[in-house]
């Protein structure tokens, strides 16, 4: 049965109820956002879940604090915020209600629970400083959360309630983006496999889109590949491929002599009618036509082997 009432404590307001709270109120919409200390509504009832309050880490009794000497931990022993408890016990519900496909929700509920859920339990318990950002430490999300709680002097008695809805709509937002470009990465990763399967042991790879690549490239051992063409809105994309997510390094550059220009130049210099720019970082260019752009991409391919 569904609960009637959703319970977190009141006053100041943390990133880890604000996005428990971002998947309870997706998960059960009828239910009212309670946020107080009152014991009597705190303890726990069949009526309610209760979060990052309350003393005490029962499921089954719908009570998910993580205060409280005992705390559960992680099965690397790293500590949970009550974010990542309420994660753990209906993440998979909410990516479904979502509307991710059966078949990625174990997936995408282990990359959400690595990458944004684990950080923010982290920081939460004092495990993880914003510090370790360096100069981005005031631009990480929980304190960017935090900084939309009222200011000290703000004395309106609704001031704390008034902005952790504002704050949870917030939230929300982020919650949810970082979701659809897990789940579309993974939709991607289907539709590049099977370009890789139609290249065979060619260097250039086409897409029906721009779409994340490099990922299924990886996982393929497509090493043979060095550049990927894909149409856009109004013409054609021509890019390389990085060899490691970290750093700007490519397989191959586009070739030098075509670096920085545009239009009839770079028509000169490519000898390709219908080649439109190359940036000067000679990672990407455009073209007018699919045959500009795949005969650009044969160029950079002879050239790059050569």
């Amino acid at each position: 049965m569904a609960p009637e009432f959703l319970v977190t404590h009141s006053g100041g307001f943390h990133a880890d109820e604000l996005l428990s709270s971002v998947v309870l109120t997706r998960l059960f919409p009828a239910a009212r956002l309670v946020r107080t200390r009152a014991p009597e509504w705190i303890a726990p009832g069949t009526d309610r879940i209760i979060y990052d309050v309350g003393g005490a880490y029962d499921p089954d009794a719908g009570i998910f604090d993580h205060h409280q000497r005992g705390a559960p931990l992680r099965d690397d022993g790293q500590p949970f915020s009550s974010f990542g408890l309420i994660w753990r016990r209906f993440g998979c519900d909410y990516l479904a209600a979502f509307g991710v496909p059966a078949g990625d929700i174990e997936a995408v509920h282990a990359k959400f629970d690595m990458d944004f859920v684990l950080p923010v339990d982290l920081m939460d318990n004092g495990a993880l400083s914003p510090s370790a950002a360096g100069q981005m430490a005031k631009l990480t999300l929980p304190t960017l959360l935090e900084t939309l709680k009222p200011v000290f002097d703000d004395r309106a008695p609704d001031a704390d309630d008034r902005a952790f809805h504002a704050a949870l709509s917030i939230a929300r937002t982020f919650v949810e983006a970082t979701l659809a470009q897990s789940a579309a990465k993974l939709r991607a990763e289907s539709v590049v496999r099977q370009a890789i399967e139609l290249t065979g042991d060619g260097h250039v790879l086409e897409l029906p889109m721009g779409m994340p690549f490099r990922p299924a490239i990886v996982k393929s051992g497509a090493d043979h590949l060095l550049f990927v063409v894909h149409p856009r809105e109004t013409d054609w994309c021509l890019t390389g491929i990085r060899r490691s997510s970290e750093g700007f390094e490519l397989r191959a550059d586009l070739p030098a002599a075509w670096a920085g220009l545009t239009g009839k130049d770079l028509e000169a210099a490519s000898g390709v009618t219908g080649a439109t720019f190359c940036h000067n970082g000679r990672f990407i260019a455009a073209a007018k036509t699919r045959e500009a752009a795949l005969d650009m991409a044969r160029i950079a391919v002879s050239q790059a082997l050569a």
